[in-house]
């Protein structure tokens, strides 16, 4: 099931006029993307789906072979198909570097242009978290959310077996890692370039906005406390109060009623 938001005018910022549509499913990485949008104040088409069964729905399909989202689409003026991007990582690349650069810190030190560790902290800092939060982060929410989902799906007279089954790997497994990508994060927020505030220094960029959902979500259901990590729980709170972060979640409950960021 989809809906479908149309944009007053196409995307114009120094690209020409440029079709963007997003695909948003419920529950899922999209809504960094949809913040991102906003964030960058550029027109946008939003279409949304709701799961079906737990999963994305097979209308998916018919945009990207793998079904899944987030998924974008970018037709340039004149251009003859639009292109498709997935993964949201690339997805985050591509808008800031056509659309908002200013949320990527200057790549190079001065005077250092083009050498081998040549570049900026806070350079080295975006690169690697945007990729962290797929390749470090999520696999360890998503293996908790799927042992939580076997618990609660459990016939009753297996229910005993399952829990004690999917406690032990919580416990034995899941917490030491998400305390060790906690207490990193944590470090990280304390040890932010130029005065921090947020991961890569003083200022927002890309990286902050997609470590926004897996984070988002660790602190309702994670272990991600107040009490136990001050300094990351504060960084998350003030992700969640930004402006571009609050219009993209109202949208969806413009459009859906509702918004749940859970997992």
């Amino acid at each position: 099931m989809s809906s479908t938001v149309q944009p007053e005018q196409d995307v114009a910022k120094g690209q020409g006029k440029t079709k963007v549509i997003l695909y948003w499913l419920e529950k899922s990485r999209a809504q960094r993307i949809l913040w991102l949008l906003e964030e960058l104040k550029i027109d946008y088409e939003l279409k949304t789906y709701k799961r079906v069964n737990m999963v994305a729905p097979p209308e998916l399909k018919e945009i990207h072979p793998l079904g899944k989202s987030p998924l974008l689409s970018v037709q340039a003026e004149g251009a003859p198909e639009p292109l498709v991007l997935a993964e949201s990582g690339l997805i985050a690349e591509y808008l800031i570097e056509h659309f908002g650069p200013s949320l990527a810190p200057s790549q190079y030190q001065n005077g250092k242009e083009g050498q081998v560790q040549g570049e900026t902290e806070e350079w080295l800092r975006y690169r690697y978290f945007m990729h962290y939060g797929e390749g470090s982060l999520m696999p360890f929410l998503v293996i908790l959310l799927v042992l939580r989902t076997i618990r609660e799906k459990s016939p009753f007279f297996i229910k005993p077996i399952a829990n004690a089954i999917t406690g032990n790997i919580e416990s034995m497994f899941l917490k030491p890692n998400l305390e060790s990508n906690f207490n990193f994060l944590e470090s990280q927020v304390k040890s932010a370039p130029d005065g921090g505030g947020y991961l890569c220094g003083s200022k927002l960029t890309g990286a902050d906005i997609l470590l926004s959902y897996p984070l988002s979500a660790a602190k309702g259901r994670a272990g991600l406390s107040k009490e136990k990590y001050p300094a990351l729980f504060e960084y998350v709170i003030r992700l969640e109060a930004m402006e571009g972060n609050k219009r993209a979640i109202q949208k969806i409950i413009d459009i859906e009623g509702s918004y749940d960021p859970s997992l």
